[in-house]
């Protein structure tokens, strides 16, 4: 009977392909050491397959709409938190520096309304003061073609008081009276008036007195009276030199 030799302690089979895990290939390098030491060799990854019962390129297609989806959805998100962001920095500058410039805005249009006002008002001033020059140039042009200005000055201030039966004295500048003279002895025949010309009385200017009663009918008497409905206030003869 023949036996087969076998070494002491010697394995008598080749390792079960069970017992093997990941196999890595290995280079020997030389024994001195003057060969680098190559790294080991990693397998390929397998490239992603489709899964049982679909078609490749369905499956491609199914990868690239969701990669599709997943951008569109980040992009969507980015976009509202940007918008977040600057909504923040918006109500950030309205609470602290937007009221300051909103405040400092109010006090110009303030100041502005203010201005506008003055200005306004300085405005029809002026015209109320052009009007007037204007009014006392026609007055004067009127007075020098005829005093006829001056009757009904006259009637008014004699129909207060020869109504009463009072005597009167009306004092005219003698210029005046001379145009005057005709129609208002003919008007008051009847009454008792007395006609004074008097050079102390400057043209266009007369006096009515009756019983301690002086009726003030001055040309500047006559001119602030009529002005004064505009707020104003201004003599009949401004300046010796000028308008007077």
């Amino acid at each position: 009977m023949t036996h087969s030799y076998s070494p002491r302690g010697a394995y008598t089979r080749f390792i079960p392909s069970e017992e093997i895990g990941d196999v890595t290939q290995w280079h020997f390098g030389a024994v001195d050491g003057s060969d680098p030491p190559q790294a080991a060799e990693t397998e390929p990854e397998a490239a992603e397959l489709p899964p049982p019962g679909i078609d490749e390129a369905e499956h491609r297609a199914a990868i690239e709409a969701a990669r599709q989806d997943a951008f569109a959805q980040g992009k969507a998100q980015g976009e509202e938190e940007t918008a977040l962001a600057w909504q923040q920095r918006m109500d950030d500058y309205i609470a602290g520096q937007g009221q300051q410039v909103a405040a400092q805005l109010g006090q110009l249009v303030q100041s502005t309304d203010a201005t506008l006002s003055e200005l306004q008002q300085r405005m029809a001033q002026e015209v109320l003061e052009l009007a007037c020059d204007i009014a006392r140039q026609v007055i004067r042009q009127e007075l020098s073609v005829g005093p006829e200005a001056l009757l009904p000055v006259v009637r008014e201030a004699l129909g207060m008081l020869v109504a009463e039966g009072r005597p009167a004295t009306v004092r005219v500048n003698p210029a005046d009276w001379s145009f005057l003279e005709q129609p208002l002895t003919a008007a008051y025949a009847t009454a008792k008036v007395q006609w004074v010309p008097d050079a102390a009385v400057a043209e266009g200017d007369c006096f009515v007195e009756s019983a301690g009663t002086v009726v003030d009918g001055s040309l500047d008497r006559r001119w602030r009276r009529a002005i004064a409905a505009l707020g104003l206030s201004t003599a009949w003869k401004i300046d010796e030199g000028g308008h007077g």
